[in-house]
């Protein structure tokens, strides 16, 4: 890292981080202009930011965002998203914590099926309209929902981009993340819960007018457009279908969800003008600008000699190793996009499998999973789904900062990871 490149690379991105955290310049503009100048400097180029696979714009999430956007656009026109929020909040005696918990669980449900992304993005709809109904601040229950959402996708698969890169590196299978990660993911939720009853415990404030008001209504009556639901559920219903069958079709989710999209378009009466109005672009823009300042320290080699530095640190000690990278990953995902970490560290961390003859089940490749996936609540930024759940929420009127966030978020990483590191000391060393 002698290159001046690399050390010019690192006060960009440095300096971009530090005002998105000050919050006195708009995130996507810093985001933006810290990509111009990662390119302007030579750190990256227009090669590597636009069609690099290692180092460039994920285009796969920015199209699966941009199609799941369309989607739910249209599935809001439909009047589902308040039919739901009066159904879950009548199930939940319109008590907010039962609200939360009842939320909180069926995100983390969903995102073990779907990508966590597209299930808050499906969700935080119905969040903004109970909230709206009990007279409630949306933000702890959005930030709940993005805790979910990470834990969750941690369960399975194809429940966190980080998951797929890991499965096909390491050889994984889906029953096996299900057999390994399952297990404490359910844990951590229960944990989760308990954890938003004492951090967001002055935010549930119970009022009994509202209650009743709502406990009144007749949800079906929320229904606009029953015709255009039910084109909107068969669509989504294939689009999920898709995504579960991914290590069978192969075909990647933002194809899945633009094929949905276009198809939806075509069959339903919605206007394509009003639909394209629904898709968070300040969002998109925001991820395409981060995408290229993390390309930027890649390929500048300055990821890749955090990595080996980390590989270094851990030699051949299978036990101290797993921890430490378990951990040392938490925190680096917390900081940058899990998916780059993920994609630099999973070489690595074959040739230090390969060097310990293999290692006992798959331990090290658990390891890496958790500490990208759970890492990414520690902060705002720190995982997809919390920038798009923080877009959302301005785009409502009900912004959530970056310390808002973070304050919630460096408690919940703590306590999850704490766990995790214990449940792979218990589960592959001491009990095997």
């Amino acid at each position: 890292m002698n290159d001046w490149h690399s050390w010019a690379a690192i006060v960009v991105f440095v300096g971009a981080y530090a005002l998105i955290i000050s919050e006195k310049i708009h995130r996507v503009a810093v985001a933006l202009g810290g990509a111009g100048l990662m390119l302007a400097i030579g750190a990256t180029d227009d090669v590597s930011a636009f069609y690099s696979e290692d180092s460039g714009i994920d285009w796969n999430v920015i199209f699966l965002l941009m199609g799941m956007m369309m989607i739910v656009g249209v599935l809001k026109k439909t009047g589902m998203f308040e039919y739901l929020a009066i159904w879950s909040v009548k199930k939940a005696k319109a008590k907010p914590f039962r609200v939360m918990a009842m939320l909180v669980v069926i995100t983390a449900a969903a995102s073990a099926l779907l990508d966590n992304v597209t299930t808050v993005l499906l969700v935080a709809p119905v969040t903004l309209l109970v909230c709206e109904r009990l007279a409630l601040p949306a933000a702890p229950f959005l930030i709940a929902e993005v805790f979910a959402s990470n834990i969750g996708g941690t369960a399975t698969l194809v429940g966190d981009p980080p998951n797929i890169i890991i499965a096909s590196r390491a050889g994984l299978t889906f029953n096996d993340f299900l057999v390994h990660l399952a297990p404490l993911a359910a844990l951590l939720v229960v944990v989760l819960v308990a954890l938003c009853r004492v951090m967001f415990r002055k935010f549930f404030v119970y009022d009994e007018d509202r209650a009743a008001e709502i406990m009144d209504l007749e949800e079906r009556e929320a229904i606009k457009d029953p015709r255009l639901l039910v084109q909107g559920l068969i669509v989504l219903a294939l689009v999920v279908a898709g995504f579960v069958l991914h290590p069978v079709l192969h075909y990647e989710p933002s194809i899945v969800a633009l094929l949905g999209a276009g198809l939806l378009v075509a069959v339903s009466t919605a206007e394509t003008s009003e639909v394209l109005s629904e898709v968070e672009w300040p969002t998109l823009a925001f991820f395409a600008g981060l995408f290229i300042m993390i390309g930027g320290l890649i390929d500048t080699g300055v990821i890749d000699e955090v990595s080996r530095a980390l590989a270094d640190a851990i030699g051949t000690n299978e036990l101290g190793g797993s921890l430490t990278l378990l951990g040392a990953s938490a925190v680096l995902s917390g900081v940058v996009d899990n998916i780059p970490y993920v994609a630099t560290m999973a070489p690595i961390t074959s040739d230090l499998v390969h060097s310990m003859g293999g290692g006992s089940d798959h331990v090290m490749w658990w390891a890496l999973a958790l500490g990208a996936d759970l890492g990414g609540n520690a902060t705002a930024i720190g995982a997809s789904a919390n920038v798009v759940v923080l877009g959302i929420a301005e785009r409502n009127r009900q912004p959530i900062t970056f310390w808002q966030f973070t304050k919630y978020g460096l408690i919940v990483t703590v306590v999850t990871v704490a766990i995790s590191l214990s449940y792979v000391w218990l589960r592959y060393f001491a009990l095997a």
